[in-house]
């Protein structure tokens, strides 16, 4: 295989699989929504077009991946969206349309291999049933935009997907996501956190994943990736600490039936205002009283996930946060 093409490979996860991709050789080609977050951001040897592939006609898309022999899907809309009502129809048509349209094209323009970046909440929605996650617009089209995909590639076309946990790091011309975590804890004499936790992963190990699941990965398969299961309250507490508010804030752990009311305020104020949460706050909420954790041996070895230091990752992506 010599050339991926990447879409979103200006984004966060775009940009650094391509990093990746170059660095083991490959020829890269990227599609992504203008502008570009600084003029230099991708290597000249990168043909990279600004637009919405979505825009073009069919004929066209075939003819930009006919030299392609991998695919990579790392655009679409996450659970920070909050669409108008109701959630489900947004998420359908930002997520699993364009994923099966796309798909469905590369197999026509002769790529072999293609990954999805899913999201770990369509994992939690097997893994934990009694949470009815499948009846929350995000988690269900996640599955429902796997399952398309995974449907056009057959007979031609390796198709598997990473579902991803919280991801750290920093790129050039973006701030990231995590300042919205860092804003809310700014100048707070408390800053609770719900029992629970979750999995965590570097945006260069996502990279690899993207690039291990292209070259060893099996048709119709998930990929959930971590590196590292924390706490929220210690992730909590890293925020705290990178304000320098150690001796200004507490980080608790407080029960959920203390703050269930928080949440429903929550989903009623987007309701009033004709939106809704792709999960439900009230159910987001009650999650984060699970520990919401992958085995990283389940795909390291057989993505070729390298080891990487996630606590470092954490502080340097805060650091960024704080400094914008």
């Amino acid at each position: 295989m010599s050339k991926v093409f990447v879409l979103g490979g200006t984004g966060f996860l775009g940009y650094h699989t391509i990093k990746e991709l170059l660095s083991k050789g490959y020829e890269v080609k990227t599609m992504a929504l203008p502008p570009l977050p600084t003029e230099d951001l991708l290597p000249k040897e990168v043909y990279c077009t600004l637009g919405d592939i979505n825009a073009l006609e069919d004929e066209e898309i075939i003819g930009i991946l006919s030299d392609c022999e991998g695919f990579i899907y790392a655009a679409g809309a996450d659970e920070r969206t909050v669409p108008q009502k109701p959630a489900m129809k947004f998420f359908y048509e930002a997520n699993v349309l364009p994923t099966q349209r796309l798909a469905k094209l590369a197999k026509l323009a002769g790529v072999k291999k293609f990954v999805l970046f899913g999201s770990y909440f369509a994992e939690f929605a097997e893994r934990l049933p009694e949470y009815k996650l499948r009846s929350q617009a995000y988690p269900n089209m996640r599955l429902l935009q796997e399952q398309v995909a995974f449907a056009e590639g057959e007979g031609g076309m390796t198709v598997t997907s990473l579902r991803l946990p919280y991801i750290f790091g920093t790129m050039p011309g973006r701030v990231p996501l995590w300042n919205v975590f860092v804003d809310q804890a700014k100048g707070q004499p408390i800053f609770p956190a719900l029992e629970g936790g979750t999995a965590m992963v570097t945006v260069e190990q996502v990279a690899e994943a993207a690039v291990g699941a292209m070259e060893k990965g099996m048709h119709r398969t998930s990929y959930p990736i971590s590196a590292k299961n924390m706490k929220f309250q210690e992730f909590y507490q890293m925020i705290v600490d990178a304000l320098g508010q150690q001796q200004s804030t507490q980080v608790p752990v407080v029960p959920y039936e203390q703050m269930k009311a928080v949440y429903e305020n929550l989903d009623e104020h987007a309701t009033r205002a004709g939106l809704e949460h792709g999960i439900h706050m009230v159910v987001s909420s009650k999650l984060q009283t699970e520990n919401l954790y992958v085995d990283p041996a389940e795909t390291m070895s057989v993505l070729g996930i390298k080891n990487h230091d996630v606590l470092e990752s954490i502080r340097e992506t805060l650091c960024k946060c704080i400094e914008s």
